[in-house]
């Protein structure tokens, strides 16, 4: 493709992976952006001089397809994802945990494990990792959601024993509230549920958590940013916020 070091960025066609994908463009990165929207994709590729290729991570066959495309691969960031509903355990949505686990857990699995060789090839491999304060404590109403970032940040922590010795970095991001189409996906389109989200605060941007990554993505090949967590100053936990008025 090109004789830039290659990044894979999954969830690429809107909010963090397409802000990281600007990022790390513009840290030297060729990026292979993978999403289900084909047609934003291919408008940010294009922006970026990267390459734009149909995944979709809950689909065994499209991620396979998706990693057989990929050539090469010095850094995965794993930032497909997101959350359904809002409900405590007593009511929950079998078929959205279903989803949640598959987007967030088994995504992650599968394009980890295809692209594994292509990372240890290169040898200078970094797997990055978008989880959640979610993946540091529960909250009410968050069984499904907190579980499924719990089980994607288990798998991440896991392989940094198992890459013990071998040339691959492991980073774990751990955002809290980022103003991004994450709430509207969570509660079906509901734009007014998703504005109260981040009522009377000023939340962090995709830009931000994107800054982030790419700084990560760029520090020597000795140095392993394990686990970053990072908030807007109006947030102390997954259940603790200053709103204002």
């Amino acid at each position: 493709m090109t004789d830039r070091p290659t990044a894979v960025v999954t969830g690429a066609s809107s909010g963090i992976g397409a802000a990281t994908a600007r990022a790390l463009a513009g840290a030297g990165f060729h990026v292979v952006l993978g999403a289900r929207r084909v047609d934003r994709l291919e408008e940010i590729a294009k922006e970026i001089d990267g390459t734009a290729l149909r995944l979709d991570v809950t689909d065994k066959e499209s991620a396979a397809a998706f990693v057989e495309a990929v050539p090469g691969c010095r850094l995965l960031v794993n930032n497909a994802g997101g959350a359904k509903g809002l409900e405590p355990v007593a009511e929950a949505d079998e078929d959205d945990w279903r989803w949640m686990f598959e987007a967030n857990v088994i995504g992650t699995l599968r394009l980890t494990q295809g692209l594994l060789p292509k990372l240890r090839a290169s040898g200078d491999g970094h797997i990055i990792t978008v989880t959640s304060i979610a993946a540091l404590a529960p909250y009410d109403n968050g069984a499904g959601y907190t579980g499924a970032k719990h089980a994607q940040a288990m798998l991440h922590r896991t392989l940094r024993g198992e890459l013990l010795g071998q040339p691959i970095r492991l980073t774990e991001i751990c955002p809290g509230m980022v103003e991004t189409e994450f709430s509207l996906v969570r509660f079906e389109g509901d734009q007014e549920k998703a504005d109260n989200v981040y009522r009377g605060l000023t939340p962090l941007t995709a830009a931000d958590v994107a800054d982030v990554i790419a700084f990560a993505a760029t520090r020597p090949s000795h140095v392993n940013l394990d686990q970053i967590t990072l908030m807007p100053r109006a947030q102390a936990s997954a259940t603790r916020a200053h709103r204002e008025g």
